[in-house]
């Protein structure tokens, strides 16, 4: 009899053992990569707030985040190949006026949710007023931007790019080159007169170096603008020639269907690449959040001086994110909008790494196709268009930022500033690139518009990787 209730019991044991093997391996198979993702997360910021107490060099810094630099260089490789490739047999393989319609839908949806986003920042931060507690420091560097007519004009220019080779690693930007007219200065006697001259070098004394003495009057200092580059991928210029050669594709029929046929299979391949990477990710978070960690500045005097700021801004974001943007998926599809939620997470944790939007672009295509099942010809469309133009969150964060500033310089906006303000966020943010900090280049539009001043974007500087 002992030995009976024996088998039974290693019979249940090894069955309940057997089941529970088969439901780790099932749920490892589906969820393991995103679990990895999610550890890596958590990992990369413990690790970061406790190496910040060993105060690493800055050589040393840059050793630590190596592989998370590897991580960036990785995306941003995919990146060209994806867009080109995506856009092109996405829109010749649609028939023109299926896709004309889906073109007007994807745009109107993008420019309401932008709109909603800067509505939502404007009533925030005009309720918290966050301003009221932060100070400026006695000193200020002074900054030297663009007006918004000339961020404007590289916006444009950046649409149709001169060259496309060039457009792959560079965009136009307008650089502001100095112009000193120094005064006439009278001779008096017994006094001499300013001037410049070299001097050796107290440690080299074979290198001499120029003595700068202080003019009075101080000399007219005006600025020329040339025309410049910035190393940053015109995503903009190539997202509307891949559409615009797509849809000629289209309408050319049997005589484009070579080409249509090789940016297919080039999309393939691209994406094959991206589910051979997806398994460096988690190992490649870790020290890309632990090495940004690494590089701020003492959170506690951060805290201090933009506490209020930073709640401001990340409510917004919060309830954009998880209560307006569900809201409308239930409202237009009728369905889970968790549930679709949880099959982009993966993408939505490299983008909190990464801080780019173009970046994760091949992760998102990649989970939207496997784990959403959404029509390949529509993601292939709306996927790059939304990493270029859908920037909700920046628009937030510059409506937030403008209006911040204006308090803290206890400026007084109007209804008409404050619209003014709505405006101009939604529209820089389109022109804002989909890489980490590109807020900061086009604020200077939003703050332009209301004659806020622009050097004061250093307010905010040092919160805005987190933000």
């Amino acid at each position: 009899m002992w030995e009976w209730v024996r088998r039974a019991v290693l019979h249940s044991l090894s069955t309940a053992l057997l089941r529970l093997w088969k439901w780790a391996r099932a749920f490892w198979y589906k969820n393991g990569l995103l679990t990895l993702s999610m550890l890596s997360v958590v990992t990369g910021c413990l690790l970061g707030f406790l190496l910040r107490a060993l105060e690493l060099t800055d050589l040393e810094k840059q050793y630590f985040s190596f592989p998370g630099e590897l991580l960036m260089r990785m995306l941003k490789m995919l990146i060209l190949p994806l867009i080109t490739s995506s856009l092109m047999s996405g829109l010749a393989t649609m028939d023109s006026k299926a896709c004309g319609k889906m073109g007007v839908i994807t745009i109107t949806y993008y420019l309401w949710t932008t709109f909603m986003a800067v509505t939502v920042g404007i009533i925030l931060v005009v309720s918290i007023h966050p301003g009221a507690a932060a100070q400026k420091d006695n000193y200020s560097v002074r900054k030297v931007v663009l007006s918004s007519a000339d961020a404007l004009l590289d916006l444009i220019r950046n649409m149709f790019p001169s060259n496309l080779v060039e457009a792959s690693f560079q965009q136009y930007r307008t650089v502001l080159v100095p112009v000193v007219k120094s005064p006439a200065f009278p001779k008096i006697p017994g006094k001499p007169v300013n001037f410049i001259y070299f001097a050796p070098d107290d440690k080299n004394p074979e290198i001499h170096r120029p003595v700068f003495l202080e003019l009075t009057p101080s000399p007219e200092m005006t600025y020329r603008t040339l025309a410049g580059t910035s190393n940053e991928m015109n995503v903009l210029g190539i997202v509307i020639f891949s559409a615009t050669i797509g849809l000629l594709l289209g309408k050319m029929g049997e005589r484009g269907a070579p080409l249509v046929n090789v940016c297919q299979c080039l999309n393939e391949a691209v994406m094959k690449i991206v589910s051979m990477a997806v398994w460096y990710f988690p190992f490649g978070i870790v020290f890309l959040i632990a090495g940004k960690i690494l590089e701020m500045e003492d959170p506690s005097v951060i805290g201090q001086k933009l506490g209020l700021y930073v709640i401001t801004v990340v409510s917004g974001l919060a309830f954009h994110g998880i209560i307006l943007l569900p809201l409308l998926f239930v409202l237009i599809t009728k369905k889970n909008p968790f549930a679709f939620i949880q099959g982009i997470l993966q993408a939505l944790l490299i983008a909190l790494a990464t801080s780019s939007s173009s970046a994760t672009l091949p992760i998102t295509l990649k989970c939207l196709l496997e784990n959403n099942g959404i029509d390949r010809r529509v993601a292939r469309f709306v996927l790059p268009v939304g990493a270029t133009i859908n920037m909700d969150g920046t628009a937030l964060y510059e409506a937030v930022a403008a209006i911040f500033i204006a308090q803290v310089n206890e400026y007084e906006l109007d209804l008409g500033q404050i619209i003014t303000i709505s405006i101009t966020a939604s529209a820089a943010s389109i022109g804002a690139a989909g890489i980490p900090q590109s807020g900061l280049v086009t604020m200077v539009i939003v703050l332009t518009s209301v004659g806020l001043p622009t050097e004061d974007i250093t307010l905010i500087i040092a919160v805005d990787w987190a933000l």
